[in-house]
């Protein structure tokens, strides 16, 4: 089972870091990008990480993972995303070796997953060709109009909230982009081309500290929980 991952790490994400772009930031002493990078390489799974950046960060990035000792030895490159999550996912995928079985694809802002996680994610996509982590949505969820009037409230018994990892088999997802291109079609993850497209995807348990950093007060969280010693 070859694996590969793509790490998409090409938002701007200011709203955490003023200037900065989110996953460069620090993160108890070490840039978030890199230790989401340390969690794929002490994978058994992963072979290769393609980590896709921003245009305008790819000399700063390609500067900090050069510099850095736990990297020198690994597998990976840099390519520039586009305007999009989803186009630069696809750029991601343009980039795959053909004899890659699994892709595995994930958020630079998740710094946290486990090695464990990606593994069971890789060897689940290996069997059923598609999959995702969530965990059970703990709060009811409605459905609000633009106006701010509440339109429905879904029963919470089936509703998760999904994460990444997500892993596909090499020639499903591929063909999920391409034919999302083809049909214009647009989706908030990955998995939802490949459900769009008429494929069935598996649902794994995620972890409660996998956590995507988006605002200041996620940035807080994380580096408690690092303090604290409950993530590494």
């Amino acid at each position: 089972m070859k694996a590969t991952a793509i790490i998409v790490a090409a938002g701007e994400g200011r709203r955490v870091g003023g200037e900065t772009a989110k996953v460069y930031l620090p993160l108890c002493g070490r840039p978030m990008i890199l230790r989401t990078l340390d969690r794929f390489f002490s994978t058994r799974s992963v072979g290769k990480v393609i980590l896709v950046i921003a245009a305008s960060e790819f000399s700063r990035c390609d500067a900090l993972l050069h510099a850095d000792a736990d990297l020198r030895d690994r597998s990976w490159v840099l390519q520039c995303g586009g305007p999009t999550r989803q186009q630069s996912v696809k750029a991601g995928l343009s980039m795959i070796a053909a004899d890659t079985d699994l892709v595995v694809i994930h958020d630079g802002a998740r710094p946290f997953v486990s090695p464990a996680l990606i593994d069971r994610c890789c060897e689940a996509a290996y069997e059923k060709g598609a999959v995702v982590v969530g965990l059970p949505a703990r709060d009811t969820v409605k459905v609000v109009s633009p106006e701010r009037w509440v339109q429905s409230t879904p029963l919470r018994d089936g509703l998760w909230e999904i994460q990444t990892p997500q892993a596909f088999r090499r020639e499903l997802i591929v063909a999920a982009h391409d034919w999302a291109q083809r049909e214009e079609v647009k989706a908030s993850d990955d998995a939802m081309l490949v459900e769009r497209m008429g494929n069935p995807v598996f649902v794994l348990d995620g972890e409660k500290t996998n956590i995507k950093i988006t605002v200041p007060e996620d940035l807080w969280l994380a580096e408690t929980l690092v303090r604290e010693g409950r993530v590494a």
